[in-house]
């Protein structure tokens, strides 16, 4: 059996101790033990920050995220409806105005419209 040596801390400390080794490993030697491992071998300092976190980059993401929707939004409203619809209105197809053939005087029927009329009737009926 191993010896053991006493350490003092801080009651809070300890008792933050107590309960993240209880929840992950099975001794406080072995918790300790893969904490100096975990600095040594990473060749870290427990003082360093080692960056942002996941929730601090799934934040900033969100926010581009949100920022190139607006863009995109923008430019189909500005730029990619107005071209579609100009370049549909290019390729519709319209039927041309029909126009009348024009035909020489002496083929073309001459219809002679009255413009005044006698009355027949003394009633005003025509």
């Amino acid at each position: 059996m191993n010896s053991f040596t006493g350490i003092r801390f801080k009651k809070e400390t300890a008792k933050r101790f107590q309960t993240f080794s209880r929840k992950y490993f099975k001794s406080h030697t072995e918790a300790m033990a893969t904490m100096l491992d975990f600095f040594f071998y990473n060749e870290i300092s427990p003082k360093e920050k080692l960056g942002p976190t996941g929730r601090t980059i799934e934040a900033k993401l969100l926010k581009r995220i949100n920022a190139v929707i607006a863009i995109m939004r923008d430019v189909e409203k500005t730029q990619t409806k107005p071209t579609v619809a100009m370049i549909q209105s290019l390729f519709e197809m319209e039927e041309p105005a029909k126009k009348p053939l024009i035909v020489e005087k002496k083929y073309a029927e001459e219809k002679k419209d009255v413009r005044f009329r006698e009355k027949k009737n003394q009633s005003n009926q025509l």
